[in-house]
């Protein structure tokens, strides 16, 4: 029986969270749920599953999450696995200029990951039935209304069927055209689209002719991950202006004409396995929450695909919204902890669609942008450049207003995965988090540290444990589930009260 299922019964709703939208966010949101024990339904429109992988990057500040929760290994395919430990220059571009060098940032764990997004999203539905998460599909939401204590969502199958589900909290992780946000009334707020884009998978019959990689001409661009042996990605950006009718579906030959235009020759080409429209249109959901009714990814923010930042920013937002929804439906957060949601993370994705305009605007094809192009190529080969624009791709800046002393260096940021040696044996920080249960660490053996948590110890696992790795100098730290410090000690500052606040700020307050 699913976890939650006799409590979600008793209080008169079909499900304490249903999840709208089966992709890789969604399907992460279900699985935090379902690991810490809450009754989680996720619907899905499509009745099958369409193999599509628009996106396949898993930048750095992902990886270290996903470890948290032990699934790193798990969303790798064989041919895509990521070396954990090798340490060398990660090529990568910011407006298609190939200066970056990713891992003079980046200090635990593999740089960027190849993950395509139809794979992840096995992964975490797998994983969240598992641990006892619904997966519903063929539920096309059409309809929502809140009250008090639930949301009742109405549903259509591709037969017309319709169906009623009440739920006491709806996460909507259905895409840039969310339902859940349009029936909400949340408004999408931003720039709309200055350029129409394509993208499928096509077999090219002249692989070794094509113009393979990415081509800009005075028309356009063209991006092409050439395979001989199968399909091969095939992508224009055409910045005169955007698509007239942005939801028409795409030939073959629109896409075939397009290459052509661009490129100034045929690229021939069959067989394709999908296409699709896109644009550089940047939009924001004004809020993260309303009532009863929480977004995430595509259906929080969009932006252009530059530099695959947004399946990162949304897999990013499940797991920092996973645990505080849990505690809410749980009745154990404190006043406030479910808003700290859009707090933290409107924020970041804001500075993500900031950066992507300013590629957009650098890759314009007009031959104006061609000095502004080589001045910025030159300024990329600086390394404090450098490390600045690695840190906004690889997310690896990321840190959080978690209030408490100013001068707590840990505090916001993640928390290194150090080896630790404790009494039960070897282990590391990403481990300790897997079950996703707050952390005190105790690296000094402070028992008095340990009594002012003692209250919290039925949400709050507490470890002693020995560093094998410099910990920077900290005595101890407490580490929210999702990785992050919201406390910590360093030398001889141990402040008791502050520990005591922060562990009532976050996790609410003492048992009694």
């Amino acid at each position: 029986m699913p976890a939650g299922t006799d409590t979600a019964a008793k209080t008169g709703v079909d499900t304490e969270v249903a999840v709208v939208g089966g992709g890789p966010v969604g399907t992460l949101v279900a699985r935090e749920l379902a690991l810490l024990g809450i009754d989680v339904t996720v619907l899905e429109k499509l009745p099958e599953p369409d193999g599509v992988s628009k996106a396949s990057t898993l930048h750095a500040r992902t990886a270290q999450t996903l470890d948290r929760r032990g699934l790193l290994e798990a969303v790798q395919p064989g041919r895509y696995a990521a070396a954990r430990g090798v340490r060398g220059p990660v090529r990568f571009h910011f407006a298609s200029i190939f200066e970056l060098d990713l891992a003079r940032v980046v200090d635990e764990g593999p740089v960027i990951v190849g993950s395509p997004q139809a794979f992840a999203q096995e992964v975490f539905a797998a994983d969240a039935a598992r641990l006892g998460a619904r997966v519903r599909r063929d539920a096309e939401l059409v309809g929502l209304d809140e009250h008090d204590s639930h949301v009742q969502l109405r549903l259509r199958s591709v037969s017309g069927a319709e169906r009623t589900l009440r739920a006491r909290w709806v996460v909507g992780a259905d895409g840039a055209r969310s339902a859940v946000r349009r029936l909400s009334g949340i408004r999408f707020l931003g720039d709309g689209p200055t350029v129409a884009a394509l993208m499928g998978e096509v077999r090219l019959l002249d692989p070794a002719g094509a113009p393979g990689g990415w081509q800009r001409t005075p028309r356009g661009w063209t991006l092409l991950w050439v395979n001989p042996h199968g399909a091969s990605r095939v992508c224009t950006y055409d910045y005169r202006g955007p698509h007239q009718d942005r939801h028409s579906p795409v030939t073959l030959d629109e896409l075939r004409g397009e290459v052509e235009r661009i490129a100034g020759r045929p690229v021939p080409m069959d067989s394709p396995d999908w296409i699709a429209r896109f644009s550089d249109a940047s939009l924001q959901a004004e809020q993260y929450r309303r009532g009863r009714i929480l977004l995430a990814g595509d259906a929080a923010h969009v932006h252009f695909p530059a530099g695959g930042q947004g399946v990162n920013l949304g897999l990013q937002d499940a797991v920092n919204l996973g645990w505080k929804l849990a505690a809410e439906v749980r009745g154990r957060a404190p006043d406030g902890l479910l808003d700290t949601y859009h707090g933290e993370r409107q924020p970041v994705a804001a500075a993500v669609l900031h950066n992507v305009r300013a590629q957009v605007a650098l890759m314009d094809p007009d031959p104006r942008t061609d000095a502004l192009r080589e001045l910025f190529t030159e300024l990329m080969r600086f390394d404090e450049v450098n490390a600045h624009l690695s840190t906004m791709i690889t997310g690896a800046g990321v840190v959080y207003p978690v209030g408490g002393r100013a001068d707590d260096p840990l505090a916001g940021r993640m928390v290194p995965s150090l080896p630790l040696k404790t009494a039960e044996g070897t282990t590391t920080l990403a481990e300790l988090l897997h079950d996703a249960r707050p952390l005190l660490l105790d690296l000094s053996d402070d028992s008095a540290l340990r009594a002012v948590a003692d209250p919290w110890t039925d949400r709050v696992r507490v470890v002693v444990a020995t560093p094998a790795g410099d910990a920077g100098g900290a005595g101890a730290v407490l580490v929210r589930p999702d990785g992050y410090a919201v406390w910590s000690a360093l030398g001889d500052h141990r402040d008791a009260g502050s520990l005591r606040a922060a562990l009532t700020r976050w996790f609410g307050p003492e048992s009694r």
